[in-house]
């Protein structure tokens, strides 16, 4: 079966957050990380057998669909997993707060390494809790944790590593020796290891392979809350469907009492279509990793001959990391939106100066977002 990734798909009129934020001007929308990509025609063919069946009272996680995901994580990482170990949530937004809540007392610190995605920041804040913010190290284009910086930090206050994995938004495909080096710190302190990993399917370089943290070792595991989803690779977060995968009986049990009374239940659809997606979309997803990839080549050539930007290597997920800062504007958001481009701004994730750009769009669209933004620099 083949699939057509440069069929535009109109998403206006559709209360579509990516899009509806710039209705009614001439702006094209890069920014939040949702793609423009129809969801997989199994995942579509699911969704309306479900709405066939006309019943949608509260919906728990099937046997069947457990297997599904515990056979996907064997296949996929080699990482054998048992189904009472899934807590299902409504996304993994929602999970990073309640690990704030279920494992730090106020005053105590989750680790994170910046720039990352922003909830990692700002969820521990709501939940009266601080964060360690430590800059991840750059050199040559190459992004790495600082563990020079971690070692020499004040940690008496921290009980949460908070990994991003691949991590958003510099497309770094953690490698196994650098995983190890951050589990060995989280055993020598005793910390909880959580990892979101939701952009584990969407691996773009094919030398690179994902490798979930919790399987490093049962002792590893056993501290560990690892985050997924389907709603990246398949394009699904408005179904709201993501599960946590945690073998520690105690900390499973923290969480659902921290979740107790404000976590919502995950919808029959999300439900039906994360199990299509995981069972019958493998190779939609295959194909989509083919298109990523020659969007993210277009995206290296037209920016990365513009010597005031600096774009970095995206080895996975299909959002650019860049560098801003030689254009001379205070705010590169504003700057590129005034130039009709709509991009994340860097400040959110812990970097001003820097911006994010989403390309899961049709080549055609991505084509044009990329001459404003050259017109708008090279004058």
């Amino acid at each position: 079966m083949t699939f057509n990734f440069d069929l535009p798909i109109d998403r206006h009129s559709t209360a579509s957050t990516k899009w509806d934020k710039y209705a009614g001007r001439d702006i094209l929308p890069f920014w939040v990380a949702d793609s423009d990509f129809a969801s997989p025609p199994c995942v579509i063919e699911a969704l309306h057998a479900r709405a066939d069946h006309g019943v949608f009272g509260y919906t728990d996680p099937s046997p069947r669909l457990n297997l599904v995901i515990v056979d996907h994580l064997a296949q996929q990482y080699g990482w054998q997993v048992e189904p009472g170990w899934l807590l299902w949530l409504p996304g993994l937004v929602a999970a990073l707060n309640v690990v704030a809540r279920a494992f730090c007392q106020p005053g105590q610190q989750v680790i994170t390494a910046t720039p990352v995605y922003p909830p990692f920041l700002t969820a521990p804040i709501y939940q009266g809790r601080e964060v360690l913010r430590l800059p991840l190290r750059e050199s040559a284009g190459h992004w790495q944790w600082d563990l020079d910086a971690l070692d020499t930090s004040d940690l008496s206050r921290a009980k949460v590593l908070s990994l991003c994995s691949p991590h958003n938004p510099v497309g770094r495909v953690w490698t196994v020796a650098e995983l190890e080096a951050l589990a060995e710190r989280a055993q020598r302190h005793d910390w909880i290891l959580c990892s979101d990993e939701i952009h584990c399917g969407l691996i773009l370089d094919a030398g690179k392979a994902h490798r979930p943290i919790a399987s490093l070792s049962p002792e590893i595991a056993d501290r560990s809350i690892t985050l997924m989803s389907a709603s990246k690779t398949f394009n699904l977060p408005g179904l709201g469907c993501a599960f946590a995968v945690v073998p520690s009986p105690a900390l499973r049990t923290a969480l659902k009492r921290a979740a107790a009374g404000i976590v919502s239940r995950v919808n029959a659809m999300g439900f039906a279509a994360t199990e299509a997606a995981y069972r019958d979309g493998a190779s939609w997803q295959s194909a989509l990793i083919d298109y990523l990839r020659g969007n993210r080549d277009l995206v290296m050539d037209a920016l990365g001959s513009i010597p005031a930007l600096r774009v970095f290597p995206v080895e996975a997920t299909y959002l650019a990391w860049i560098d801003a800062r030689g254009i001379g504007q205070n705010n590169p958001h504003a700057f590129f939106e005034a130039a009709g481009v709509g991009l994340s701004d860097g400040a959110e994730f812990g970097a001003p100066g820097f911006v994010r750009l989403n390309f899961g769009c049709t080549r055609a669209l991505l084509r044009d977002g990329l001459e404003r933004m050259r017109k708008a620099v090279v004058r």
